[in-house]
């Protein structure tokens, strides 16, 4: 449905610049799509991502989030937050920093680069191998001291699951010895790659609620030494979310061949048409392109979100999460207690656990079908 999105509430302020699909890491939770429904292109160039971030500052973005995928494995990317620095963008990296080295962090700060976040796995290497294919945790400490030495912000990122979740204590311990200003304990959102390994990786009610407990008591203790920020897992808060603050309200996400998506995996979605960049204006496919209008507004919804009283905050909740469990776009997101289709979480939730010693089979994570 074509609605006008040149209404102030549909102002981007964010660009997630997804450089690339391509990574070191194998992660079973990775938030890149696991196949796309819209055959991918080559990477798009230097000049194009340039031209994107000259574009999003025009419609008012304010800052920019160079993802992947692995960044740092695009050669290019000093070139790219030096543009973004020029435009007055604020520049974060999200890295696993996974090959970063101090000389090339030093270049990219030199750039103009504001922010860096780096995630880890758990605090063992054993924990890096089983989540991610590969250890890695001595570099990744290593990387946060140097950011800590250029005095550049460092946000430190932990994906929680089954495994992890129980490191809470040591997480935070550990943020507050890297001097990071801000620890995101992100619970996982059980798409994509997650999905695939739910039965292995959703923490049970009591574990969430231990964590939890942890989380708040440390954020009171914690206030003016460190930003804590625990996300309460979709399927254990009984409500939906205003998934990247609402379909194409905030944020825009381009992808590694320059579609123009609303989310990181919104290419999965059946029907829906998403522009390149390259083709035409940013500002045109942003106000008038069809896939990025299907869920603005309410005229898309259906009971119970059209006469819900939430549906101005969680705009209807994750369309990824509810086309993953009800094979339906349009489907309120069965988080929501109230959604016909919320049988499908509360039989997630009611799984049992692995037995003590019984082999899980994971599937970790490759490049995404037809890229």
């Amino acid at each position: 449905m074509d609605q006008s999105s040149s209404h102030e509430s549909y102002r981007p302020l964010t660009l997630v610049a997804e450089l690339t699909y391509r990574c070191p890491l194998r992660c079973v939770y990775c938030s890149n799509p696991r196949e796309r429904r819209i055959p991918a292109g080559p990477e798009i160039d230097t000049r194009s991502w340039q031209q994107a971030l000259t574009q999003a500052e025009g419609l008012g973005v304010m800052q920019a989030h160079f993802s992947g995928g692995e960044p740092l494995l695009r050669s290019d990317l000093t070139t790219l937050v030096a543009h973004a620095q020029e435009l007055g963008l604020y520049t974060s990296l999200i890295t696993s920093a996974i090959g970063l080295t101090r000389e090339r962090l030093a270049e990219l700060v030199l750039s103009g680069l504001d922010h860096v976040q780096i995630s880890i796995q758990g605090l063992s290497e054993a924990d890096a191998l089983q989540t991610a294919g590969r250890i890695g945790l001595s570099q990744k400490l290593s990387a946060m001291a140097w950011v800590r030495a250029l005095d550049v912000p460092l946000t430190l990122n932990v994906v929680l699951h089954r495994d992890n979740i129980e490191q809470v204590p040591g997480l935070i311990a550990l943020a507050l010895e890297m001097g990071a200003a801000r620890l995101e304990l992100a619970n996982t959102q059980y798409l994509g790659w997650a999905l695939e390994n739910r039965s292995h990786l959703l923490p049970t009610v009591d574990q969430i609620a231990r964590a939890r407990a942890i989380a708040l008591a440390e954020q009171q203790r914690l206030r003016g030494r460190l930003e804590l920020l625990f996300v309460l897992p979709d399927y254990h808060a009984g409500v939906a979310r205003a998934c990247m603050q609402g379909w194409a309200r905030r944020y825009i996400v381009i992808s590694p061949d320059g579609l123009v998506l609303p989310c990181h995996q919104a290419h999965s979605l059946p029907g829906l048409d998403f522009e390149r960049v390259t083709n035409r204006p940013l500002a045109e496919i942003w106000r008038y392109n069809r896939g990025l209008n299907a869920f603005r507004g309410e005229a898309w919804m259906t009971e119970p979100c059209r006469s819900c009283e939430r549906r101005s905050h969680d705009f209807g909740g994750c369309r990824c999460q509810a086309f993953a469990l009800t094979g339906r776009i349009d489907a309120t997101d069965p988080a929501c207690h109230l959604a016909p289709d919320h049988g499908t979480v509360t039989a997630a939730l009611s799984q049992p656990p692995a037995a003590a010693g019984e082999m899980v089979q994971l599937r970790y994570r490759r490049m995404p079908r037809n890229c």
